[in-house]
């Protein structure tokens, strides 16, 4: 099987006027681990089956103390360590519906340094600081401020992270991650910013795959088709 692809030469220039400051896109981490924490069990626990209380834990030394009581609230199950239900239940868009379980479980796969299927603290430092990068890039790519991205936009914003897409390929993203199903009346729903970081992340993880077969960069790959599989399937 042959897929071509054509490599992008595209550059972005940034203005001075501009408010936020457009980041490369981070690595991403493709694929994502199904294990969970198991149910959490008694420590020291009291005749009759009742669990020991055990103390509220402080910030690590150095800690940023507001980024703490964060990870506190969202630790709901004060276990000192974030679960994916916990994480989904803690991130909103900005029309305040969850972030998708996709993209949590992306997010987790990236944080999850250590694959324990939880976030600590200082994982959980790392992703509070990507997600603020993201909203950097959102923010300057929703053009009219609508809170999520339209077809120009996310045009707009592949383009500038070297990304030179063809409008039939444009048109699919926009239709696999818009924030729901178009009723083929009018333009399609808008990208909320938890899938637009989602499909940022799965082209340059796909265009990344291609390129390291890509030996001799002529835009051309062979791959059989279970290679090809693996490619597709362990994209986030």
């Amino acid at each position: 099987m042959s897929l071509h692809y054509t490599p992008s030469h595209a550059s972005h220039r940034h203005s001075s006027s501009q408010q936020y400051r457009v980041s490369p896109l981070p690595p991403p981490q493709v694929g994502y681990s199904q294990s969970h924490r198991p149910a959490s069990t008694a420590v020291g626990g009291y005749p009759g089956g009742y669990p020991a209380q055990r103390p509220p834990a402080g910030p690590p030394p150095g800690a940023d103390p507001q980024l703490w009581q964060w990870f506190s609230a969202v630790d709901t199950d004060g276990s000192g360590a974030i679960s994916v239900t916990e994480l989904q239940n803690a991130l909103v868009n900005g029309n305040w519906t969850r972030f998708d379980l996709d993209t949590v479980k992306m997010l987790m796969n990236i944080f999850d340094t250590d694959r324990s299927g939880t976030i600590g603290f200082a994982e959980f430092s790392g992703l509070w600081k990507y997600i603020q990068d993201w909203q950097g890039v959102f923010r300057h790519f929703d053009r009219d401020n609508s809170g999520s991205i339209d077809g120009h936009e996310l045009a707009e914003a592949l383009r500038s992270f070297g990304y030179n897409l063809s409008p039939a390929i444009l048109t699919l993203i926009e239709q696999k991650y818009a924030s729901g199903p178009s009723d083929g009346y009018g333009p399609p729903p808008g990208i909320t910013f938890d899938r637009f970081v989602r499909a940022c992340v799965v082209v340059k993880s796909l265009t990344e795959s291609f390129q390291r077969l890509d030996t001799n960069r002529d835009g051309w790959i062979q791959v059989n088709y279970e290679d090809f599989l693996k490619i597709i399937l362990s994209a986030p």
